[in-house]
């Protein structure tokens, strides 16, 4: 698997934000499967970052919560989230086959980035479903995909490997002015990857503990 060239942005340009869109669910799920497809099988048994899953099951949540928010968009229930369930009555209800290994693993991340992506771009702006952090649009929908791919892929990289990877700051950018509107003015210079990781309760940033408590804000602006 190859990384596509539109967040190798590197440079200030690409730091300016702009819609969250299809294309960007799949860049960012692209960036998780590459980054996952060639480790061992057993290592993927490791801790993955500060949660307390390991790097296999944190995959298999990224995994469910773009199904998730796939149906959500396409379903546009407004008062909860669709009344599915696991087998066993569990919340989430995306596994998959340990057999399949890191391949399998690449494959399905890519194919529920997809999954999310054509969703949102069927959908016309002025759509609504629910989730608890705020009724939310399609674009809403596009932007917590990603957090949960970037976020948790960071934790997944970084039980695979011991080093936590910098985060795609295009990407970054975008989410952060989508879904944490209300940021400290003293995060606007520093790069994107870096405060989304502070935002999402992983770092400290220079004046900025570490957030102990946080929750993005999913409603329509």
């Amino acid at each position: 698997m190859s990384a596509q060239p539109e967040d190798a942005d590197l440079s200030p340009v690409c730091l300016v934000p702009g819609p969250v869109t299809p294309d960007d669910v799949r860049t960012a799920a692209r960036w998780l499967a590459d980054g996952v497809a060639h480790h061992p099988d057993a290592a993927f048994d490791a801790q993955a970052g500060p949660v307390r899953w390991s790097c296999w099951a944190t995959a298999e949540h990224v995994v469910d919560d773009l199904l998730a928010y796939a149906l959500q968009v396409a379903g546009l229930p407004l008062l909860d989230y669709l009344p599915l369930a696991g087998p066993k009555g569990e919340d989430e209800i995306a596994h998959v086959k340990r057999e399949a290994g890191p391949a399998g693993m690449a494959e399905v991340l890519l194919a529920g980035g997809e999954l999310l992506a054509a969703q949102v771009g069927a959908r016309p702006d002025t759509a609504r479903a629910y989730h608890p952090y705020g009724l939310s649009d399609p674009e809403g929908f596009a932007a917590m995909g990603i957090v949960e791919i970037l976020v948790h892929g960071r934790d997944i990289l970084e039980g695979l490997t011991g080093v936590a990877p910098s985060l795609p700051e295009g990407l970054s950018a975008r989410v952060l002015v989508r879904l944490f509107p209300d940021l400290p003015d003293s995060t606007r210079d520093l790069p994107a990857g870096e405060v989304l990781v502070w935002a999402t309760g992983r770092s400290e940033l220079p004046g900025l503990a570490r957030r102990t408590r946080w929750r993005w804000d999913a409603t329509v602006r």
